[in-house]
């Protein structure tokens, strides 16, 4: 499906990819904690809504 030389450009760009991101994260911490405060909430309230939609459509069906 994929030659050699794909998958292991493939590789290789994943770990670079995942490399940058995590040193940009690390470097923007401080502003992420000052301007994402709460934000765990919101992520926790998706998660229920969607729960709850799963449960509805398997008690109804």
């Amino acid at each position: 499906m994929f030659s050699n030389g794909q998958l292991i450009f493939g590789l290789l760009f994943f770990i670079v990819f995942v490399i940058i991101i995590g040193f940009q994260y690390r470097k923007n911490l401080k502003l992420h904690k000052q301007h994402y405060k709460g934000t765990i909430w919101i992520l926790i309230a998706f998660i229920a809504f969607i729960g709850m939609i799963a449960a509805i459509k398997f008690i109804f069906m």
